[in-house]
């Protein structure tokens, strides 16, 4: 169900006139060897906010932490778990923030 979650997020954001882009290879690089597709985005909103979609009764801590490690990766601000397995979704909303960001 997550992917199709994913693409009706994406859609409404979609219509909503801002910028939304899918399944975003981030390159991961180690003493000067790129791996094109160490990670991998769910959504990335008008370059700069980062979406994670689950649909899990029990979230896994590992997931939180790639948020984190993506927003320092690609050094953006903002970064949302969204998990879909709640009666209200903003009960499954987590709001991550880059506080080492490289500017």
């Amino acid at each position: 169900m997550e992917r199709v979650y994913e693409i009706c997020l994406a859609h409404q954001i979609s219509k909503a006139g801002l910028d939304v882009k899918r399944q975003i290879d981030i390159p991961i690089v180690y003493d000067g060897i790129e791996f094109s597709k160490g990670l991998r985005l769910d959504l990335l909103v008008e370059d700069s906010i980062i979406v994670e979609v689950k649909a899990v009764e029990q979230v896994n801590p590992v997931w939180e932490a790639q948020i984190i490690s993506h927003l320092k990766l690609l050094n953006k601000d903002l970064g949302f778990f969204i998990n879909f397995n709640f009666p209200l979704i903003k009960s499954g909303i987590r709001r991550f923030i880059n506080t080492k960001k490289n500017y």
